[in-house]
Order: structure tokens, then C-alpha cells, then sequence
């Protein structure tokens, strides 16, 4: 099987789908980012820091190259990938991209949890991060779009849900 490349923004359950599905169905599932680090030895804020997102980007770019070329994989790519170079037609042409498509209301519940573990918003407060997420939404979907599939992603939230929305994966996509 060709790789499967989930896409979203984020707080989208790209890597908490991704794990699901790898325990259930026994597919190798990796995270882009922490593939990066791993690759790289340097976190992905490190990497940031010291040589800037223009070298980050290009770092995803080529790792995105990498794993295409790799069968039986299921990818978490990071929300900003698809938005840079030819990482959607690279994906697209060597194997199914997926995007997990949440509602802004749903992301921003998410993101509220977490923000203080995301740099880019952590300073902010609730309506400033609503208004992010929508800003970014419009600049991203345009790219998130040209996904071959698309799988709703609001109910990723209890274990119910989770459970559910595994099931539905595994029985469209594998």
C-alpha cells in the first residue's frame, strides 16, 4: 500500500488518529515532526530557533520526500507542510493525502487545552486564538483542499469518538 499523508491544522487529531489506527490495524504510523528530530537531534522549536523556518521547511520538504518513497506508512504531516513547495504534489502523486477537516469551534476548544505547548499560540488569549485560527484557516485550506480524501475530524474528543472515528478510518482507507 502507497503512504497515507494526513494533513490538517493543527489541534486537527492528525497524530491522535494517527496512533489509534497504528494500534488497531498495525500500520507504522509516524509523526513528521518527531521524525525530524529524531533525524535531525534537535527538537523542532530548536530548529526554529537556530536556523529559521525557511531551513525547517526545507528540512520537512526533503523528509516529505523521504517517506513517500516508503510503502504501508501512515504520515502525520505538521498543519503548515502541505502550504510549502511541492509537498502536496509530492504526496499526491506517491500516495493518498487525507485531511482532517475539524470545525473552527472544535479546533479552538482543542487548542485551548494545549496552547501553552505551541509557541505560535501561546500568548494568546481566547478571542485573539479564534481569530488566529480563522485568519491561518483562510491562508491553509486553499492548500488542504487538493487532498484527495477529506475525514471529518470533530469527534475525535472521548474515547467513544475516538474509537468510532478509528473504525471509520481503518474501513475507508486500509
Amino acid at each position: 500500500m502507497s503512504p497515507l499523508f494526513l494533513i490538517g491544522y493543527m489541534g486537527s487529531g492528525k497524530t491522535t488518529l494517527g496512533r489509534g489506527v497504528e494500534a488497531r490495524a498495525h500500520i507504522r504510523f509516524i509523526d513528521l515532526d518527531e521524525y525530524i528530530e529524531e533525524r535531525q537531534g534537535k527538537s523542532v522549536s530548536e530548529i526554529f530557533r537556530e536556523y529559521g523556518e525557511e531551513e525547517f521547511r526545507r528540512i520537512e520538504r526533503e523528509s516529505i520526500r523521504e517517506l513517500a518513497a516508503k510503502d504501508d506508512i501512515l504520515v502525520a504531516c505538521g498543519g503548515g507542510t502541505p502550504c510549502f513547495f511541492d509537498n502536496m504534489e509530492e504526496m499526491n502523486s506517491r500516495g493518498t493525502t487525507v485531511w482532517l477537516d475539524a470545525s473552527v469551534d472544535t479546533l479552538h476548544a482543542r487548542l485551548k487545552e494545549g496552547r501553552s505547548q505551541r509557541p505560535l499560540i501561546a500568548s494568546l488569549d481566547d478571542d485573539g486564538l479564534r481569530r488566529f485560527i480563522i485568519s491561518s484557516l483562510e491562508k491553509r485550506n486553499p492548500y488542504y483542499s487538493r487532498a484527495k480524501r477529506r475525514f471529518a475530524a470533530d469527534e475525535l474528543d472521548t474515547a467513544a469518538q475516538l474509537e468510532s472515528s478509528i473504525e471509520k478510518f481503518i474501513n475507508e482507507y486500509l
